[in-house]
């Protein structure tokens, strides 16, 4: 004779916070964190303790008190712990530029446009990067920039917002600090280090974008549109 059949009991759910945390999930965490860094919501020293922080982390439990005290990005609701930190849609930003110089220099200046993000390393050479007359697609920049028995140069206009973080071992990394008079300027943030190498970025005096607030116009209305 055949038992009756008991339904069966639901699963209790598991406990999320324990969860190993990922590559991408850490990723999206110092995403966070670096627009807090270029939003002026971070200072360098914060900025720093926690990204080192978000690469210790072993379970996603662990990530979420670290921006639990920051927006997310575009105003959307902080994710819960243990679930994913999933971003609100961005535009396309295409791949990053890359200048590389190895026993070599690698220079990019004069009108061009500035990418969301690029990566600067320099082996036993020098890599320049001016922006004071780039063209700025998006609010925020992000540079990467890493020097080896080399130099990394970025100059930037006066009248844009120039932060970062980033460590020299036997060797300087300086970003002079910048803050824009206007809310709706570029923002360049400098990220990396220096071994035995040097990486600057600073104002370029007496070099300003002149068409800064109409090309900014123009870009807030293009997404506004969409």
């Amino acid at each position: 004779m055949d038992l009756e059949k008991q339904p069966q009991q639901p699963t209790a759910p598991a406990d999320t916070g324990v969860i190993r945390a990922s590559d991408a999930d850490r990723d999206r965490i110092a995403d966070i964190l670096r627009e807090a860094l270029a939003e002026g919501r971070l200072t360098a020293d914060e900025h720093a303790e926690r990204v080192d922080s978000v690469y210790r982390a072993k379970t996603v439990g662990e990530l979420e008190p670290l921006v639990r005290d920051l927006p997310a990005p575009g105003g959307a609701p902080r994710a819960a712990a243990g679930a994913s930190y999933t971003r609100e849609p961005e535009p396309a930003t295409g791949p990053a530029d890359n200048l590389v110089a190895i026993f070599s220099s690698s220079t990019r200046r004069g009108r061009w446009r500035v990418g969301a993000r690029t990566n600067a390393f320099a082996l036993f050479g020098s890599v320049e990067i001016d922006l004071t007359e780039a063209l700025f697609g998006q609010r925020l920049t992000v540079i990467n920039a890493t020097s080896v028995f080399g130099s990394v140069e970025i100059r930037v206009p006066e009248n844009i917002s120039l932060r970062g973080s980033g460590t020299g071992v036997f060797g300087s990394f300086e970003v002079r600090t910048l803050e824009s008079a206007d809310p709706e300027a570029p923002v360049v943030v400098v990220n990396g280090y220096s071994v035995f190498g040097s990486v600057e970025a600073k104002p370029k005096r007496g070099k300003f974008i002149a068409d800064l607030q109409d090309r900014l116009r123009k870009h807030l209305d293009k997404h506004l549109d969409r």
